[in-house]
């Protein structure tokens, strides 16, 4: 049949023909194909629970089963008075079958039932044809597809209709069984299908909530950067401008340099909203205050305290002023493994360390295990993705794990160019001279220094 004439044929037709090519596929196409059954999963739920020796036997538990059904059909042959080798041996060839060639064994049941039938003394359905048959269905039905099992059942009852003259009534106990067993086979294959798809489903659906994660913060952290960048290029584009007014009577080659220097900062700018632009939500409104700095840290440290979380900071190295990008990447980072602390970590105490030295600024965030009555916060992992983001844009390095008590640790090292004059910085414990060898060292615990 043409494709143009079933796509012109009734649905009924088209039902029908779909349901010949089902059965053409899964019992008449590669009947002979070498499938052998794989072993049990040894990670599987009940697998893994046992000692190491037994796991390894216990993955071919499936294939012993099968062994041991066919070693209980020949013998239930070998109770026929004549033929009995035969009787035994013909149904039991295809239930061993079954481990390696599932579609031939049904049909070389079929064949065996025939000749068993012929042999024996007890009709069509003899004790060894019957148990045969039903191992094989169960079996071959595990090892395919609901439809396949479907295909398989309606063959068997047309085969003994058939040779039974057209009297179902001696092939109504097989194919009675066989239905409750083939629908349980389906039941259990249908549950393991759906529960194999939701798995995807969870893996697909973790993979993308990651990647919304990192496109969330990437685009934060361009927001954040806009404005520490565009700070610096209009401090340069007004610099640019005022500069020639400076110098008495500048020369021409010194007037043109600055106007230069002047449109490119301009340029720059008008470049940098536009690309920010793109990133930025229609819903998105600007902060009106300025991003923050370590300055600002200890009023985050102050209302996490009123959450009830201990908090301690200790600064040690000459503390002096940072680039603007590392001083809000680094309180950031502080910021969101506080929160964490407060999620995961519920009544547990916490320790921000800040470590100054000549090459960069040294973070670690330190909380304890959970104590008390109320239990921790799920969560996705987002914080440590957005960390990882900051530390990663600054060319840092970053750790972070459970610690040796059940608590949780992030150590961060963000690297900073030594500049040609650094300058000190009033803190609470006092003022820190960068170019100083001695080391301040600033402890805060509750609010007091």
């Amino acid at each position: 049949m043409t494709e143009t004439q079933t796509k012109t044929s009734g649905p009924e037709f088209r039902a029908a023909a779909g349901a010949i090519d089902g059965l053409r596929n899964d019992l008449m196409r590669d009947v002979l194909a070498y499938r052998p059954l794989p072993p049990l999963n040894p990670d599987g739920r009940l697998i893994r629970r046992l000692p190491e020796g037994l796991r390894k036997a216990a993955v071919w538990t499936p294939h012993a089963l099968v062994l041991f059904a066919a070693f209980l059909v020949m013998m239930a042959g070998f109770s026929e008075w004549e033929f009995r080798l035969l009787m035994g041996l013909v149904p039991a060839i295809p239930v061993a079958m079954t481990l390696v060639r599932p579609v031939a064994a049904f049909w070389a049941s079929i064949l065996g039932t025939v000749l068993c039938a012929v042999l024996g003394s007890e009709g069509l359905w003899g004790p060894s044809a019957f148990m045969a048959q039903i191992v094989v269905l169960v079996v071959v039905a595990a090892r395919t597809r609901p439809r396949t099992a479907a295909w398989m059942w309606l063959l068997i009852l047309l085969f003994g209709v058939f040779l039974e003259g057209g009297d179902p009534s001696i092939t109504a106990p097989l194919v009675t069984l066989s239905a409750f067993a083939l629908l349980v086979v389906a039941v259990v294959q249908i549950r393991r299908d759906a529960e194999r798809e939701v798995t995807v489903q969870r893996t697909v659906t973790a993979v993308e909530r990651d990647r919304r994660t990192l496109l969330e913060e990437r685009t934060t952290i361009a927001r954040e950067l806009h404005d520490v960048v565009a700070h610096h290029m209009s401090v340069v584009a007004i610099q640019a401008e005022a500069a020639p007014y400076r110098v008495e009577n500048p020369p021409p080659e010194l007037e043109q340099a600055f106007v230069t220097i002047r449109e490119n900062a301009v340029a720059a700018l008008t470049e940098l909203r536009r690309v920010l632009g793109v990133v930025r939500a229609e819903d998105y409104e600007a902060p009106d205050a300025p991003q923050p700095t370590l300055a600002a840290l200890d009023g985050l440290l102050d209302n996490v305290r009123e959450t009830g979380l201990e908090t301690e900071k200790v600064i040690t190295g000459a503390v002096r002023e940072l680039p603007q990008g590392v001083e809000l990447s680094a309180y950031r980072i502080v910021q969101e493994a506080l929160s964490n602390s407060l999620r995961h970590s519920p009544g547990a105490s916490a320790r921000v360390e800040l470590g100054y030295v000549l090459g960069g600024l040294g973070l670690r965030v330190v909380n304890g295990p959970p104590r008390g009555l109320v239990k921790p916060s799920p969560g996705a992992g987002h914080g440590i993705t957005g960390m990882r983001e900051r530390v990663a844009m600054l060319n840092g390095e970053m750790t972070a794990g459970t610690t040796e008590d059940g608590g949780y640790e992030i150590a961060v090292f963000l690297p900073v160019p030594l500049s040609d004059g650094p300058e000190p910085r009033e803190t609470a414990g006092g003022t820190a001279d960068a170019a100083g060898d001695a080391d301040t060292v600033v402890v805060e615990r509750d609010g007091g220094a």
